[in-house]
């Protein structure tokens, strides 16, 4: 693909995003720093939260590299955004346990990594003495600030950022770059007046709009308290969900239109996933755990971890969306 255009920033702006798109990527946006004064609220939000406790012992939020995306690539000029829509027609059976929808395919830590990586070596053959870094988000980037700030969606009261085309069913990835590029406007916010997501939570963990506290969030609790045994509080709140939790998008009425379902083969679910049982999750030892988890963001949930949710869970109808 080559780059043409009378602005050469806007033309290789323009064409980087295209780039993204061939890779499945949608939406795209593009960011400049230092970013809008709305950046900068959300990172002055990430200090509250942090001071408050809300990331629990979650210690890498604290990264300073978080609030200062420059200590991540010097010379840091532009950054584009991307979603990977996670969204498909497939529900679990009836009765069976829950795992959050974001990972029922392949880790899209390295679907994103490896798709974001060869929009980078595009961008280094179009402009040679650029550099680049890719983020997902296990990199401390403050990532849904940034992909709102590139126009991809506005961040949910649920935390969650918002396509009004794609809905919340996605993922994100950056590409950090030394570059100079024509940036989007930014997203604004559609939330209105609807609670939806903070009324259907099951332990009031949204606290108060934006505002997660993951030391009340079954997400937080089924995949990565460490503890031997789940909170009381938690246990009798947890219903089937025993990975994850999407009871605050499955609410969203963002969610509840017609959106894209995605047939990239990468991100169809395991069928063990959509299939799931108590008798499965309590008698599978570590190797067919091993097994089971290979190339699955879900790894991150240790095989006794799994017991332990499943011990907890109580079974019941998914919801249909």
């Amino acid at each position: 693909m080559s780059v043409v255009n009378s602005d050469p920033q806007i033309g290789l702006s323009v064409a980087l995003k295209q780039r993204a798109r061939e890779e499945g990527f949608e939406p795209v946006g593009i960011a400049r720093l230092p970013g809008s004064p709305r950046l900068q609220m959300r990172t002055a939000a990430l200090e509250r939260w942090l001071e408050c406790g809300d990331h629990a012992d979650m210690a890498w939020m604290a990264s300073p590299r978080r609030r200062d995306p420059n200590l991540l690539l010097p010379g840091l000029a532009s950054l584009l955004a991307v979603g990977l829509n996670y969204h498909v027609e497939t529900v679990p059976k009836p009765g069976r346990l829950r795992v959050a929808r974001y990972a029922w395919g392949r880790d899209y830590h390295r679907v994103v990594d490896q798709r974001l990586r060869r929009v980078g070596r595009w961008l280094s053959e179009q402009r040679p003495d650029c550099r680049w870094r890719v983020c997902v988000d296990s990199a401390p980037l403050l990532d849904k600030a940034w992909a709102e700030e590139a126009g991809l969606g506005w961040i949910g009261k649920h935390s969650n950022v918002i396509s009004a085309q794609e809905g919340s069913w996605m993922v994100l990835g950056h590409l950090l770059t030394t570059e100079e590029l024509t940036p989007d406007e930014p997203a604004r916010s559609l939330c209105g007046r609807c609670t939806a997501c903070l009324d259907a939570c099951p332990t009031d963990a949204i606290r108060e709009p934006f505002v997660v506290d993951s030391g009340l969030c079954l997400a937080y609790h089924t995949i990565e308290n460490r503890s031997a045994r789940l909170p009381e509080s938690i246990s009798e709140a947890l219903g089937p969900w025993v990975a994850g939790c999407d009871i605050c998008q499955e609410v969203c009425p963002w969610n509840h239109r017609s959106l894209p379902s995605t047939r990239d083969p990468e991100l169809q679910p395991k069928p063990w996933l959509m299939d799931l049982t108590r008798d499965q999750v309590l008698s599978w030892d570590d190797d067919h755990w091993d097994e089971q988890l290979r190339g699955s963001a879900l790894r991150r949930i240790k095989p006794w971890m799994w017991r332990r949710n499943a011990a907890a869970a109580r079974m019941s109808e998914p919801p249909t969306i």
